[in-house]
Parts: structure tokens; C-alpha cells; sequence
């Protein structure tokens, strides 16, 4: 699959965006190494907190399919900045795949790459709890 490919995956779910406080779709497409994809999509909640990032509902979606290797992740929004994964999305990325790759896309459809590493360089891992 091309990056556009997947960046397209992303850009078609972020449709089905539930976002009525922030007014700000975004959609997510995450690639396994063995070619799976799964997509989310940001659901808002009137409760700040049980929001969900379309990141994380991609992975959430995938994790429950049984896969956890994560090759890379396509982001697209509707806004004119490049659309980055919040902390504690990156933090998730990181518990599975810390080498990942990130497309990060705006609303016209040009996107940037990152390892993860570069926006997350100190990660909080396994190593670091006492139960690991």
C-alpha cells in the first residue's frame, strides 16, 4: 500500500467523524507489517474526557482483531495544520511500535513523515514499571 493509499483510508473515514465541540474531523488509518489496515475516526463527547482520538479508536480497533505490530499510521484532519498524534496517542503508538512511521496530513492532502522517536524521544515503556 502507498502512503496515499493509506492517507485516503484516513481521509474517508474522518467523514464518519462524530465532532461537534471541537468542529475539527479527523481521521486515522493504521497499517500492520503483514498489510492489514484499520481506520478510526474522532468521536466527541460532552464529557471532555471520554473523548476518543481517531488514533486511538484505529488501534483500539486493530488491538481487538489481534494485531499489534504496527508498520505505520496515516492522520488527516480538516484543518490547514499538519495533523500530529496528542501525547497520549503517541504514548500508545509507543507501548506497541516504536519504531512506527507517521503520516501527518492536513485538509489539503499534503502530509509530512516522522518516526515516532522524532515526536516522542523519551517514552515511558515497559521498562520502566516495576511489573515488566
Amino acid at each position: 500500500m502507498t502512503d496515499r493509499n493509506l492517507l485516503e483510508k484516513a481521509a474517508e473515514v474522518m467523514q464518519n467523524s462524530y465532532s461537534p465541540y471541537s468542529r475539527i474531523k479527523t481521521g486515522a488509518a493504521i497499517e500492520y507489517t503483514d498489510g492489514t489496515t484499520f481506520v478510526g475516526c474522532n468521536v466527541e463527547n460532552a464529557a471532555i474526557s471520554s473523548s476518543m482520538c481517531a488514533e486511538a479508536v484505529a488501534i483500539s480497533a486493530a488491538i481487538s482483531s489481534g494485531k499489534r505490530d504496527f508498520k505505520r499510521i496515516a492522520i488527516i484532519s480538516e484543518s490547514s495544520s499538519y495533523s500530529l498524534p496528542c501525547g497520549a496517542c503517541r504514548q500508545l503508538l509507543n507501548e506497541f511500535s516504536p519504531e512506527v512511521e507517521l503520516l501527518c496530513a492536513r485538509a489539503d492532502g499534503r502530509y509530512v513523515s516522522y518516526p515516532l522517536s522524532a515526536l516522542l524521544p523519551m517514552p515511558y515503556g515497559k521498562e520502566q514499571t516495576s511489573n515488566a
